[in-house]
Formats: structure tokens, C-alpha cells, sequence
């Protein structure tokens, strides 16, 4: 797996808030809170899992979905496609994300299954056909973490991804065509578990370690020069030692 973003180095926790501390010296208070703000309704109990996407503009749509409903970390998986972020949809929207890329194996679909159960999620896939899965609204999100899979917009995910879910939700539909497009599916899925997560009983926001971790990286990409700015801290820090 690569990350699509620069993995943060590690640190303790105790150092890992007054760095976030003397970061925010160098953002506005506006900015500062606003970053609370939308943590507090960020969640991983919900991720999402892209498969061999080629149209940028559709998959694009998804990560400003994401971060629209407060999902922060998508996965995608790189076959035979390689997947570039269009801007002018996005807006920004995977600036604030984690992003993770499966590329590095002849079995990605697979590792990144692997990866996401040993992380707790039960993979779901997303499927039209009427014989598999329930609707956004019966799905059952009490059973654990969820990563939603979804698949090309002409195909749809591949059979061995099919096959290796653990489980299968599909949208009702009524009309001629077989399908949505991956940005209308997963719109319309992830607004309904999202609202459903938010009024249940379920633990779904992200826990304060997790929080600090992704507040820094969002302060660490909003400072110019913000690497030089935290050399200058940690420096001063073994300093006084």
C-alpha cells in the first residue's frame, strides 16, 4: 500500500500537542476552530474503497462526498488504472481526506481487503444486481466498521471483489437503467448510513488520538513552509533536553 498523502512521522502524544499547539500560532483563530468544528463530526466507522477507477470527474465527485459527510479516509485501488484527483470537482475536498493507494502488488484488491479487515472493517460491496444485498436503509450498521467498495462505472467492481465481500448493499431502482454512476451511488448509500450512524447509539467519531493526528496533518498542509516551522520546533525541543 502507498499513501496518497505523506504519512506523518511519528510522535509522542504529549509532543504531538504542543507541536498542534505552536502550529496554530501560525493559522487564524477562525481557522483554528474550524478544524474542531468539522472533527468533531469526522468519523472512520464508515470508509470508502474505490476499485480501478479511470474517470477522474466521477471518483473525484466521491472525495468531496466524503468529506461533505464527514468520512475521512478513502482507499483506492490501483490495477490497471491509475487514479489522479480532477480539481476542479474535488475543490480541495482531498486536501482534508486520507487517502490510501493499494498499487504495489499484482493483488491489490486483495491486500487492501487483507489490510481493511485487519483494521476491523467488514468489506461491503455495492452491487445493482437484485439477488445480492439489502437497501441503504435495511443494511444492518450495528455489525462493526464498514468499507463501502465500489467499482467502474461501466463495470462495476470486479468478480473477485464481489466475491471476496463479506457483505452487499444495493440501491432500488426502478426505471431502464441497470446503474448509477459511482458518484450518484455513493452519494445517495453514504448520506443514508451517515444520517442513520448519526442517530444511533454507535461510537462513530474519531477518538482524540486520531483527532490530534489528522488536525496536524490539516495544520501541516494550511502553513506555508510548515516542515521548517516544525524543524525549528523540534529542534528547540531536543535543545532542552
Amino acid at each position: 500500500m502507498l499513501k496518497g498523502v505523506d504519512a506523518p512521522p511519528f510522535l509522542m502524544p504529549m509532543i504531538e500537542k504542543e507541536l498542534i499547539e505552536h502550529l496554530e500560532g501560525f493559522v487564524s483563530r477562525q481557522r483554528a476552530e474550524r478544524f474542531d468544528m468539522v472533527l468533531s463530526n469526522r468519523t472512520d466507522y464508515i470508509t470508502v474503497l474505490m476499485e480501478n477507477i479511470y474517470q477522474p470527474h466521477n471518483a473525484s465527485a466521491v472525495l468531496r462526498t466524503c468529506d461533505c459527510f464527514g468520512i475521512q479516509e478513502v482507499n483506492i485501488i490501483e490495477n490497471s488504472n491509475h487514479y489522479q484527483v480532477n480539481p476542479d470537482v474535488a475543490l480541495g475536498s482531498d486536501k482534508w481526506l486520507t487517502i490510501n493507494k493499494y498499487n504495489a502488488s499484482e493483488e491489490n484488491t486483495l491486500y487492501a481487503y487483507k489490510s481493511l479487515r485487519e483494521r476491523g472493517y467488514r468489506i461491503v460491496a455495492t452491487t445493482p444486481h437484485e439477488d445480492k444485498g439489502v437497501s441503504p436503509a435495511e443494511f444492518n450498521i450495528e455489525k462493526g466498521k464498514i468499507a463501502l467498495a465500489f467499482g467502474t462505472e461501466m463495470q462495476g467492481l470486479s468478480q473477485q471483489a464481489v466475491n471476496e465481500a463479506d457483505d452487499y448493499i444495493r440501491i432500488p431502482m426502478f426505471g431502464f437503467t441497470e446503474s448509477f454512476n459511482i458518484s450518484v451511488s455513493a452519494a445517495i448509500i453514504i448520506y443514508e448510513l451517515i444520517t442513520r450512524l448519526h442517530n444511533s447509539d454507535i461510537r462513530w467519531q474519531l477518538n482524540e488520538e486520531e483527532k490530534l493526528t489528522v488536525k496536524l496533518e490539516w495544520l501541516r498542509k494550511s502553513i506555508k513552509r510548515s516542515d521548517l516551522i516544525e524543524k525549528e520546533f523540534m529542534d528547540a525541543k531536543n535543545h532542552h533536553k
